[in-house]
């Protein structure tokens, strides 16, 4: 097994990251892409020290605004922000004032004055809205998916999992497969790993592979076998079926016996693939229970721990010349 090595937290190069906000992938350059990567792997190497709270944004307050449900993102997004020192305050949306007809613009004008945080994280169904929050607020904003446009931070994790695993993503060949069309996660994913000079194969039944792709050079493939021959790594996504028109699959079961991600569709893959899966996932759907629990080839649990320090890695770039 390949590790790779964090470089010394003093020597990844903040100063040469230029973006103040991170809506997209697509606005990063390979560059920026690393030294975000480079931070995360210090801050995943010691994310088991308890003792380890460094406090570089203490007194900084972090807003979370999440107009879309998601657990694990923004227990993700908080655990990173309090390990950093920070104050988070967590805005559900549900009970707000938006619910009472108030403007997206207003509801953000609002928290902007009454609050002056440091930063804002923001979920949301409606493609670009992070950006448009960008553009009220004065202060980073953090873009924790909108609609199926992007979702840059589960893409960097994704990628910082590959990385400490095999050392390396140039040249590795890396499987993107299911619900590709409804996907912010596919999306993220094939602009970040094609950055970093991966081959990317795309595989989907025909009703969920997109007309087109957000970055050239993409191989797609209708049938697993035929996609995941020489491939590094296997990634699976769930189903978006609150995106989907009804009808687009024929059945689960169906789906499952075709694109499902079984030890047997696995063999097609290179000897020893890595399988992953940005959650959450449905068992007997995308995947089988005997791959996604395989301690040998999933790296499922690592893309779970790798979204706090890598989220940590984010902030600490975009705020901590603020304090």
């Amino acid at each position: 097994m390949t590790q790779h090595s964090a470089q010394p937290f003093e020597k990844v190069n903040r100063s040469a990251f230029r973006n103040k906000h991170l809506i997209g992938i697509e606005d990063l350059s390979a560059d920026e892409i690393n030294i975000i990567l480079d931070l995360a792997d210090y801050y995943a190497d010691r994310l088991d020290e308890r003792e380890f709270k460094p406090n570089i944004l203490k007194n900084q307050i972090v807003l979370t605004l999440f107009f879309e449900d998601s657990t694990r993102t923004r227990t993700s997004f908080e655990m990173a922000a309090k390990r950093l020192g920070a104050d988070v305050i967590n805005m559900d949306v549900r009970t707000s004032s938006i619910n009472k007809g108030e403007s997206l613009l207003d509801t953000i004008q609002t928290l902007n004055s009454m609050l002056r945080p440091d930063a804002v994280v923001v979920r949301h169904s409606e493609y670009g809205a992070p950006k448009f929050v960008s553009s009220v607020v004065d202060c980073p904003v953090i873009n924790a998916g909108d609609s199926w446009h992007e979702h840059p931070t589960q893409a960097l994790l994704d990628a910082l999992t590959i990385r400490r695993r095999l050392g390396s993503i140039k040249d590795k060949t890396i499987a993107i497969c299911g619900d590709i069309a409804h996907s912010r996660v596919a999306s993220s994913n094939m602009i970040l790993l094609k950055k970093l000079g991966a081959n990317i194969h795309i595989v989907a039944p025909p009703a969920l592979m997109p007309e087109k792709f957000p970055t050239p050079d993409i191989q797609k493939f209708d049938s697993m076998k035929d996609g995941l021959k020489g491939c590094d790594v296997v990634m699976m996504l769930r189903n978006q079926k609150e995106r989907m028109q009804a009808g687009l699959i024929a059945s689960e079961e169906e789906f499952f016996k075709q694109y499902g991600l079984t030890k047997e569709k696995l063999s097609y893959a290179n000897k020893g693939a890595l399988v992953m899966h940005p959650g959450p996932m449905n068992r007997g759907v995308e995947i089988a229970d005997d791959v996604a629990d395989d301690k040998d080839h999933s790296l499922i649990l690592e893309q779970v721990r790798n979204g706090v320090p890598t989220r940590m890695a984010v902030m600490d770039i975009l705020m901590k010349d603020r304090s």
